[in-house]
């Protein structure tokens, strides 16, 4: 009777590869012929060629890119880690990483961390893959797990953090200058009574954004600002901005950390029978594609994803390259102000 080829020894079924030895043995040719084959620029005949590829076909057989790491130290492999996929504006930036990367020759290893923000606990395991590089929108948040990056040599490209050795790179865009913006705006536009609905405490993205919002208006004389959190997502700023809207004082202008809880801000607005921007004015961050749709008009500040990844990639290129980085590489990204609708009071 012929044997299955699965073979299950008194647990899961288990899946074996073809080795280069075995196609070597159905080719009737060396396994040094297989290894040439299947190498850029190596010699061999277009008969023996014909016959390992047949035979590789057949057994479905492609070769292990693990000697090759132990041979040149380099995988050719990118890490790209994200936990805020939820986020249009990160999805975004994935998506166009991925080709980035791939543009570059280099393959991607997507990591994802649903339970916070931070990539600490998770390095090891990118670090195990001997991945040539990692892209992260989260942060590294302990000086310890940038060190054992740089004790493996393996470059990090953060985003929205503002850490950084000898190889570790950050890529911002402007939080500060853009929360400053949102609040000579508000002010330009009547706001006296001002809001804000964060993402986490201690999130740096978010806490820049509001360092530069409460500095613009303190210079102008408002003091008390109200504070909320929406973790970054709509739902919880829906239920955060319904509370600062039914306060003794609410507020006449709220400002978001990002165009995900400014839509949901925007939906509590209307709910408590209220108006957009007649009696709330409301801007967000990021300039997701839903902020320009006409039913939300959103007021924004924009984070340039195309600049951000471009800078990425450029240092991430560099450092794989053996460029080390000298002292502090942080690298800031402009952020404009694009009013809409939300902020359209006279």
């Amino acid at each position: 009777m012929k044997k299955s080829a699965k073979v299950m020894d008194g647990g899961p079924f288990r899946k074996k590869y073809a080795s280069s030895i075995d196609v070597a043995r159905l080719a009737g040719v060396s396994q040094s012929a297989v290894s040439r084959t299947f190498t850029e620029g190596a010699s061999v005949s277009p008969k023996t060629r014909e016959k390992v590829m047949k035979a590789a076909e057949e057994l479905g057989y492609g070769p292990s890119i693990i000697p090759k790491i132990m041979l040149t130290h380099k995988s050719s492999l990118i890490a790209i880690v994200s936990g805020g996929l939820y986020n249009p504006f990160y999805a975004g930036v994935v998506e166009k990483l991925s080709h980035a990367v791939q543009k570059y020759g280099s393959n991607v290893m997507l990591f994802s961390v649903n339970h916070g923000e931070y990539i600490d606990e998770i390095i090891p395991d990118i670090l195990s893959y001997r991945v040539d590089g990692i892209v992260s929108a989260l942060s590294i948040v302990s000086p310890e797990a940038a060190e054992r990056c740089a004790k493996m040599h393996t470059p990090v490209v953060l985003f929205n953090n503002k850490l950084s050795n000898e190889w570790v790179a950050s890529i911002c865009s402007d939080n500060v200058e853009g929360g400053r913006q949102v609040a000579a705006l508000f002010l330009e536009r009547g706001a006296r009574r001002c809001a804000y609905i964060g993402g986490k405490k201690g999130n740096l993205a978010s806490e820049d954004r509001f360092a530069g919002y409460l500095s613009g208006l303190r210079q102008n004389g408002i003091n008390d600002v109200a504070v909320a959190y929406g973790d970054f997502r709509h739902d919880e700023a829906f239920e955060a901005a319904k509370k600062l809207l039914s306060s003794r004082k609410p507020p006449d202008a709220i400002f978001c950390a990002n165009d995900l809880m400014a839509i949901g801000a925007m939906e509590a607005v209307k709910a408590l029978g209220l108006s957009v921007p007649d009696d709330v004015i409301i801007a967000g961050f990021d300039d997701i594609p839903a902020a320009a749709w006409p039913s939300f008009d959103l007021t924004t500040v924009r984070q340039d994803g195309d600049a951000m990844i471009g800078r990425a990639m450029d240092q991430l290129a560099r450092m794989i390259d053996g460029e080390h980085l000298a002292g502090n590489s942080l690298h800031l990204i402009r952020a404009p102000l694009v009013e809409r609708g939300s902020t359209a009071r006279k």
